[in-house]
């Protein structure tokens, strides 16, 4: 992974600036390390299990086709949508959704797990259901 050259004394402002200058790949990798620190300090003593499970559940589609999607989505609301632009809206859907089972696959076996619900861990973990759902 690359490295970029921060002050010692690092402001969070500075942080985001540094982070700005990430490529969508990089940003991509930094997140998802962020988001298994937040977990962690959220539940300092995870298994590997836990960990791994908690990794496929952080983890979303890669920026791009997420952003793809989303642009996909706004011209079909426009009507401005090609049958060509349908057809990869559709894929995309399809990747998407397989996506969001594996996550809920590995949030409802956390959950099991923990021997709670998966509202419950969602609730606990600071997770939202998808703005689709």
């Amino acid at each position: 992974m690359p490295a970029i050259q921060v002050d010692v004394q690092l402001s969070t402002t500075k942080l985001l600036e540094a982070v700005e200058r990430l490529s969508r790949s990089e940003l991509q990798q930094f997140l998802s390390r962020v988001l298994a620190l937040h977990a962690q300090r959220k539940a300092p003593h995870l298994s590997m299990k836990e960990s791994a499970l908690l990794a496929k559940i952080n983890h979303g589609l890669p920026l791009a086709v997420s952003a793809r999607l989303n642009q996909l989505v706004s011209k079909r609301r426009a009507n401005t949508l090609t049958s060509e632009e349908h057809a990869e809206l559709l894929r995309l859907i399809d990747q998407l959704e397989e996506a969001e089972a594996k996550r809920a696959q590995a949030l409802a076996q956390l959950a099991r797990w923990r021997g709670v619900s998966m509202t419950a861990l969602m609730r606990e973990l600071g997770i939202r259901a998808p703005r689709y759902a």
